[in-house]
């Protein structure tokens, strides 16, 4: 049983696949899986992209840097939001961010990280890694080390990682385990090199998986085989 586990989410989570904006409906899915994957006494950790408000490609015009930051605070947004929805079913949780002071923001520390897990809270980590030019995977797996979890899983629409794109390939094959020498040496895409490279020198595996499926975040926090594991050697 997984002890401290930072979970990764794409915006898009928030606003169903191919939508922009947030639904409602898709918030109360999102809270239904914590709540029963809280049940394990799991401390969980959260780190959610910005998709579903900002791509890249649509602020290109800015430039990268600018886009960047565009991003990151998109992502305060959407983590602010996902603390409205899990207080409004009773589950306690705080967000963490270098980036902002706001009265629903606190300031990301060690401290704090503790004392919101001492607390039985939801820490969810905004504003990616707090500098631009890096991913929010990069900054789940950055979260994921100085919160010392387990295991860092990606929800994702897919069941897996996949040796291209099973949506425009069908004769793409999904990988149940991978090292990440492997994931690094095929040049995958679920994850950016630098995310890989941070779990693998802190030796936290990571579980890639389908969080649409109800259910599965579940299954994975006890141990059932879901999605594609990626570890050391």
């Amino acid at each position: 049983m997984y002890k401290r586990v930072l979970l990764k989410l794409s915006g898009e989570v928030l606003s169903g696949e191919g939508k922009k904006g947030i639904d409602y409906k898709m918030g109360e899915i999102i809270v239904d899986e914590i709540y029963q994957a809280l049940q394990t006494n799991v401390k969980l950790g959260i780190v959610i992209g910005a998709g579903n408000l900002f791509r890249g490609e649509e602020l290109s015009y800015v430039g990268s840097i600018n886009a960047d930051q565009i991003g990151m605070l998109g992502t305060v947004i959407n983590s602010i939001y996902l603390l409205s929805a899990l207080k409004k079913r009773g589950i306690g949780a705080v967000v963490l961010s270098k980036i902002i002071d706001l009265p629903s923001v606190e300031t990301l520390t060690y401290d704090a990280i503790e004392r919101a897990f001492e607390e039985n809270k939801v820490v969810i980590f905004a504003g990616g890694t707090s500098n631009p030019l890096f991913t929010t995977d990069t900054a789940a797996a950055l979260r994921a080390a100085e919160m010392n979890a387990d295991l860092l899983v990606k929800g994702t629409k897919v069941d897996g990682v996949y040796s291209k794109d099973p949506k425009k390939y069908i004769d793409a094959s999904r990988f149940e385990r991978l090292t990440f020498e492997e994931a690094i040496n095929l040049n995958l895409t679920v994850m950016d090199t630098a995310a890989f490279a941070l779990c693998k020198s802190h030796s936290i595996p990571i579980i890639v998986m389908d969080f649409f499926t109800r259910g599965n975040f579940l299954k994975v926090l006890k141990g059932e085989q879901i999605g594609t594991l990626i570890f050391n050697k």
